[in-house]
């Protein structure tokens, strides 16, 4: 089966660093979902406007494409609503697996402060939060990121392979 995955939650959730872990042990390509937005959507984002559902149609599709056309694949993208979730699936050519990272907002929030470079501000964590619907277990495995990324990795590799990391 060729993998399509999507890593997803909140900024500053993990994405990047689970995605590109979890890319490495399974011998695959990693795409940030943060690359694949609109150049308007990073200004929005940047400027600390929340993004709009007609703000993220066009970036969806490109997660969408990128699944397709480069599967196997692991893209992080917030994919926060089940309308944008299925948006994706659509798009996807394949069936798409949909990993969850969950946390407490003030571990997010503290992250989100520590990190550097990203147009991504702390201020925009509340407008992440209320639009997010988390998935339920038809949809996605959900991971708790309050604990180390190995210990993350081991337990997404053992729902996706049964191996451990």
């Amino acid at each position: 089966m060729t993998r399509r995955i999507i890593i997803m939650g909140v900024s500053g959730c993990g994405k990047s660093s689970v995605g590109a872990g979890l890319a490495e042990r399974l011998g695959i390509a990693y795409r940030d979902g943060d690359d694949l937005h609109p150049a308007a959507n990073v200004d929005k984002m940047r400027a600390g406007v929340p993004l709009t559902d007609a703000d993220r149609w066009p970036w969806l599709d490109r997660v969408a494409a990128v699944l397709r056309d480069e599967a196997p694949v692991i893209v992080g993208s917030s994919a926060l609503r089940r309308v944008y979730r299925d948006r994706i699936r659509q798009g996807a050519g394949g069936p798409v697996t949909f990993i969850h990272l969950a946390g407490d907002r003030a571990v997010i929030a503290e992250r989100m402060a520590a990190r550097t470079g990203h147009y991504m501000p702390t201020t925009l964590l509340d407008s992440q939060f209320a639009t997010l619907e988390p998935p339920g277990l038809d949809e996605a495995l959900t991971v708790d990121i309050d604990q180390p990324l190995p210990a993350i990795l081991t337990i997404i590799l053992e729902h996706l392979t049964g191996e451990t990391a």
